[in-house]
């Protein structure tokens, strides 16, 4: 099968190779002495990229701290089940799905990977497998930030930071249509785009001063360093400051502070989808190439607005 892979830790995206490598054994895996309990073989027809994944550990070493280059990256897909392992329930051959690889296993940018059943949600047939691939990681990180993690309730406010992102413009669309107000933050360039998303007002983080938003029941926090700093000043008390780079530096005084890893949920992509289906949520998606192209894809000058989506199959 096709694939992308990655051996030099250094290299980043100018590192990736498209290669040949062996397509998983579905016989093997739905044996007892094949895979992990409950994997499947999905054939991969889009795959998302974080554009920031090549500098995370996972992506080159497994639980144990081991190499385990060359690794293929990506980690949010869209596909068909192709195979089902030894004690997998809940899905079968043929169905549609979409979902969030291990991150520390071989991912999404190849023509079929090894998932566990429990991190695939079905994917509606109206429902295009572009989109479904592009709201896995942004919609999950949305969703556990904003209602797991930030208790967001109807009638709050919430700072978005990165809001013409593809999680910054997630986060803004749900927490809109749960009823908060909503400030969305980034470069001036971004404003109406964060706008077009549903943010009620937008500071321009190199012109405009943060303080001046005054205080916020949520701040829902992807940049870290200084500007994670500066707005742990803005949370009002009983408040939260949610990040997903790293902790916090700065903690607000009378809030908390919440960083997280976004974890696969199969009941969470299930309302993720819906809202796409109905028009509540839209993706955003910044370039679309084929699997083929992807190496350019991913090593343009300037990197693409929104989330890079790589069509694995036409």
């Amino acid at each position: 099968m096709k694939a992308i892979v990655v051996t030099d830790r250094l290299a980043g995206t100018a590192g990736m190779k498209l290669v040949e490598r062996p397509e998983p054994q579905a016989a093997r895996l739905a044996s007892l002495s094949g895979a992990n309990y409950g994997d499947v073989v999905v054939e991969v027809h889009a795959s998302g990229f974080t554009w920031d994944e090549l500098s995370w550990p996972s992506t080159w070493t497994d639980r144990l701290g081991r190499d385990r280059t060359p690794s293929i990256p990506g980690h949010e897909l869209a596909g068909v089940v192709s195979a089902l392992g030894y004690g997998t329930t809940g899905l079968s051959v043929g169905q549609r799905v979409f979902g969030l690889t291990d991150w520390t296993r071989d991912g999404t940018l190849a023509e079929y990977v090894v998932v566990e059943a429990r991190n695939l949600a079905p994917l509606p047939g109206d429902v295009d497998f572009a989109i479904g691939a592009s709201v896995v990681m942004s919609g999950l990180t949305a969703w556990q930030g904003l209602f797991e993690h930030g208790r967001l309730r109807a009638g709050q406010s919430v700072l978005v930071h990165g809001a013409a992102g593809a999680v910054g413009s997630m986060a803004t669309q749900l927490a809109r249509e749960a009823g908060a107000y909503v400030i969305g933050t980034g470069r001036d360039a971004s404003r109406q785009t964060a706008l077009d998303f549903g943010a009620q007002e937008f500071v321009d983080l190199e012109a405009d001063a943060l303080e001046d938003i005054g205080e916020v029941d949520l701040v829902f926090d992807i940049f870290g360093g200084d500007i994670g700093n500066r707005s742990a000043g803005l949370v009002r008390a009983g408040g939260t400051l949610v990040a997903i780079a790293g902790p916090p530096e700065v903690r607000p005084t009378d809030g908390l502070a919440v960083d997280f890893v976004v974890v696969p949920d199969r009941g969470q992509l299930g309302e993720i989808v819906r809202r796409v289906r109905d028009g509540r949520v839209r993706a955003n998606i910044g370039n679309i190439a084929t699997l083929d192209d992807a190496v350019a894809a991913f090593n343009l000058a300037e990197r693409p607005k929104g989330k890079t989506v790589i069509r694995v199959r036409p």
